[in-house]
C-alpha cells in the first residue's frame, strides 16, 4: 500500500500531469490532443502518461491507428482513503469540485 500511495503522490507531484488529469476529467482524448496544449515533445508528453498509467490514474488504449487516454476516476481512490484517515479533511463536495474545473478550465482558455 505504502508503495502504491508513493507512486500515485510522485505522479501527482507535476503540474504537467495534474493538468492532463483535469483534460481528461471532460472526456477521453486521443494522446496527440492531450499534448497539443503543451509546450513540450509528444515523447515528453508519453512519458507523462505512463507515469500517469503507472499510478493508475489513467488507462491507455489503442483504438485502430491512434492511442487514447482514459480517466480513472478510482485511480486517486487510495489517496483519498488515506487523507480522509487523518480525520482533518472533509469529502469533497461534488459542486466545489464542479466550480473548481470550471475555473480551471475558464483560466486555461484565456492562455
Amino acid at each position: 500500500m505504502q508503495a502504491k500511495l508513493n507512486e500515485l503522490f510522485s505522479a501527482l507531484s507535476d503540474a504537467t500531469r495534474r493538468e492532463i488529469l483535469i483534460m481528461l476529467l471532460e472526456d477521453d482524448m486521443a494522446v496527440t490532443d492531450v499534448a497539443h496544449p503543451f509546450d513540450m515533445s509528444l515523447p515528453a508528453i508519453s512519458k507523462h502518461l505512463t507515469i500517469l498509467s503507472n499510478a493508475g490514474l489513467i488507462t491507455q488504449e489503442r483504438r485502430g491507428r491512434v492511442n487514447w487516454c482514459k480517466l480513472e476516476p478510482d485511480g486517486i481512490r487510495d489517496a483519498s482513503v488515506w487523507m480522509l484517515s487523518f480525520g482533518q479533511f472533509d469529502i469533497p463536495d461534488i459542486e466545489d469540485l464542479e466550480r473548481l474545473i470550471e475555473s480551471h478550465i475558464d483560466l486555461t482558455k484565456k492562455n
